[in-house]
């Protein structure tokens, strides 16, 4: 927590004297447009790898799979868009790095080995490997089609009674 809180005080003082830094010998003019120019180049890579994100997922879910690094790539793309449209050159560097393929896949790896995922008997399981011995686990719940078949179907309903 305290290294966050530094990184939030450090980060935008760094910004500041480096935009002055390359302010000062290119100017202030060409300064501005290189912080737009590349906002400008990454929302366009943003929105493309977006979007092929979002249909992988949608592709995962109809086949009935956990859509997990789907999930992660979105997290690591979203961070990035707010990183590139942050004004400033390390800002920009790191967004730019979530949205190289290479790169991100490595953040993925790192945040899916952080995430658990529980099914309706109580077993979680890593979202990268196998079952959960010890740590946090965030409880949700999940439906089947068939579950919402049965609710449904008002024959099913009628053998009930």
């Amino acid at each position: 927590m305290r290294f966050l809180f530094l990184l939030l005080i450090a980060m935008p003082v760094v910004e500041m004297w480096l935009l002055i830094h390359v302010g000062s010998e290119i100017g202030a003019f060409y300064t501005i447009g290189l912080v737009l120019l590349t906002a400008i180049i990454g929302v366009r890579l943003l929105r493309q790898q977006g979007f092929d994100t979002l249909w992988r997922g949608q592709r995962k879910l109809e086949e009935g799979q956990l859509p997990a690094q789907e999930i992660g790539e979105g997290i690591v793309l979203a961070v990035s868009g707010a990183l590139l449209l942050t004004p400033g050159f390390i800002t920009d560097a790191i967004g730019f790095a979530g949205l190289f393929p290479p790169l991100r896949s490595l953040f993925i790896r790192q945040l899916l080995s952080k995430m658990v995922v529980a099914d309706m008997q109580g077993n979680s399981f890593r979202a990268n490997r196998g079952p959960v011995q010890d740590g946090d686990i965030i409880e949700g719940e999940s439906w089947d089609k068939s579950d919402a078949v049965e609710k449904t179907d008002p024959q099913k309903n009628n053998d009930l009674r």
